[in-house]
């Protein structure tokens, strides 16, 4: 993933250097959504993104028992994939975050859930799109927020030149990348490139995800050691941000020891807080 991420980039430093322009059409965004049910009514709704891999992650084997378990629990589960797979875009790039909210609001009309109750559970990628959903819309109700950003970042295609998010058709502002990251792609080091970019001040003021509109709890769960951001760092960055809203919901911040993986083995926690702060 990361030599190719790495390639992937060396050819936007490429368009930089022989300063050529590159045409790109819009992304139309369509979504795969699969609903499961348990059999009590009013069932409060988590629905599940996935990263950067694509495809719908929480329909596959290994999120199988996690979803179960959430069934088990009381809750209804939607799964939501929104690029790389058949009838979605093929890249994560200005994925259109009110296509996916559609989704969300279509999935909570089935009579068996209770439409004032939705939360978002996302990873990686798909935790940026959690945390901007809930930022935009008032009828999600709690996030949990896992190896994610405090930003919006490009769309991953050849240039880099565009958001991964639109918003009523209009790209959400982002972090570019920057000549400075330029030694660090070419090494493959992601983490690096994005503490470079980070340095960009303007542009991350811009591309700020207001976390601070969300209506209600926020857990946020990071990595100390990730590999491919420094997302202990962006975490506190919006537990900040939260204090000095003066936010009016419980938010709490984990920071697991470990990769970028290590988080998503300690699912128990995620558990935890929704039972305290989002029961059924």
């Amino acid at each position: 993933m990361k030599k190719r991420t790495a390639g992937i980039l060396l050819v936007f430093i490429l368009a930089i250097i022989s300063n050529n322009g590159f045409s790109q059409t819009p992304s139309i965004t369509n979504v795969d959504s699969r609903l499961y049910l348990g059999e009590s009514d009013n069932q409060p709704l988590i629905v599940g993104l996935g990263g950067s891999e694509g495809g719908n992650a929480w329909t596959s084997n290994r999120w199988k028992e996690k979803r179960e378990k959430f069934i088990e629990k009381g809750y209804a589960f939607l799964a939501i994939g929104y690029f790389g797979m058949k009838g979605t875009p093929e890249k994560l790039d200005r994925i259109s975050i009110d296509r996916i909210h559609d989704a969300i609001v279509e999935a909570a009309k089935n009579p068996k859930i209770n439409k004032n109750k939705i939360a978002i559970v996302g990873g990686s990628r798909g935790a940026d799109l959690a945390l901007l959903i809930a930022s935009y819309y008032k009828d999600i109700k709690c996030v949990v927020g896992i190896v994610h950003s405090h930003v919006a970042f490009p769309g991953h295609t050849e240039t880099f030149t565009t958001s991964a998010w639109t918003y009523k058709g209009k790209e959400l502002s982002f972090v570019p990348v920057s000549e400075e990251a330029v030694p660090s792609i070419m090494k493959g080091d992601l983490r690096s490139t994005f503490e470079i970019m980070l340095k960009n001040e303007k542009a991350e003021k811009k591309a700020l995800i207001k976390v601070e509109k969300i209506n209600g709890p926020v857990f946020l769960i990071s990595a100390t050691k990730d590999e491919i951001a420094p997302t202990t760092a962006m975490s506190e960055k919006i537990i900040n941000r939260l204090k000095k809203k003066k936010f009016k919901y419980p938010y709490e911040h984990l920071a697991i020891e470990g990769s970028h993986a290590e988080p998503l083995k300690h699912f128990d926690k995620v558990f935890a807080f929704l039972e305290k702060y989002f029961p059924v």
